[in-house]
């Protein structure tokens, strides 16, 4: 018959046990004195025996009470840290998850693949996008304002980020459709020296050289002709004639309008453009469910 026991009963049981006075335990409770009274006869009476001593000037605990009583709590408690848990479960799943990005990553519908995942496990999951200036290559992980960013590898302060890779792609060059090295199908990096290029902000760091080719320049100091923090800033600057610039080969449509051209370069390694979150936050559902839909994604 304990197992009809609800918590509720439980609850009254502890609160006379505590207090041993059924009024004070009723305005505890917030119940009356004789509703207090009958739950705990029915709990008597469903458990087989009496738990409380009743007389005109007190009361006190039985034996049974006194066996009862620790277990209570321990039920109670264990209800508490259940409930509790389940609250913060519940609000995970409406929390809101900020994704940042530098440029779209519209590569194979990857994002809306990504949202439908997530949402078969995590349906009251919003993802609110942001777009990010190129000036911070880590699209707002290092100052808190998004959880996962889509980046461009590497990260400056790597050692503070985890990432998982969504695409490797050959880095190809922008340049005005009227350059004389336009006509040629693809270009060696090494006639690409001497060119003046669009460089990203100095805070870009480690990015910044990642797109200057620093590592395929034989120590020679690249020719700034201008630098630039979005995608309209470098068209501008190509159609101007300022540089020419590297770009991802997933990019280069978004550079590829009217007057601009891209070709393919030999000599310099591919990019990689990957999913990144802070460290810290690797334990977080949401982060994780996050990065595991977007692995799944491009497995898939």
């Amino acid at each position: 018959m304990a197992l009809d026991v609800h918590t509720r009963d439980l609850r009254y049981f502890l609160a006379v046990a505590e207090e041993l006075h059924f009024t004070r335990a009723a305005e505890r409770l917030h119940v009356s004195q004789p509703a207090l009274s009958r739950q705990v006869r029915a709990l008597e009476q469903r458990l087989g025996t009496e738990l409380f001593r009743r007389d005109r000037h007190r009361v006190t605990l039985t034996a049974a009470g006194h066996t009862l009583l620790p277990h209570a709590r321990e039920v109670l408690d264990g209800w508490t840290r259940g409930a509790d848990a389940l609250a913060a479960a519940k609000a995970e799943q409406r929390s809101t998850l900020t994704v940042g990005m530098s440029t779209s990553p519209a590569r194979g519908g990857l994002l809306p693949a990504v949202r439908s995942r997530l949402g078969a496990t995590h349906p009251q999951v919003t993802t609110r996008l942001r777009q990010v200036s190129w000036d911070d290559p880590t699209a707002g992980l290092a100052d808190g304002s998004t959880d996962v960013a889509f980046v461009w590898l590497p990260l400056p302060d790597p050692h503070r980020y985890d990432w998982t890779v969504v695409a490797e792609e050959p880095r190809r060059i922008a340049l005005p459709a009227a350059h004389p090295l336009a006509a040629r199908p693809a270009v060696d990096f090494a006639d690409l020296l001497d060119e003046p290029f669009l460089a990203l902000p100095p805070d870009a760091g480690p990015l910044r050289d990642h797109w200057l080719a620093l590592d395929a320049r034989a120590g020679r100091p690249p020719r700034i002709g201008a630098e630039v923090a979005g995608v309209e800033e470098t068209y501008e600057a190509l159609i101007a004639g300022l540089g020419v610039c590297l770009v991802a080969d997933g990019n280069a449509p978004l550079i590829a309008h009217a007057g601009v051209t891209t070709r393919p370069v030999t000599g310099i390694g591919p990019s990689h453009y990957a999913l990144a979150w802070r460290r810290e936050d690797a334990r977080h559902p949401l982060v994780r469910a996050y990065a595991e839909a977007c692995r799944a994604t491009v497995g898939g």
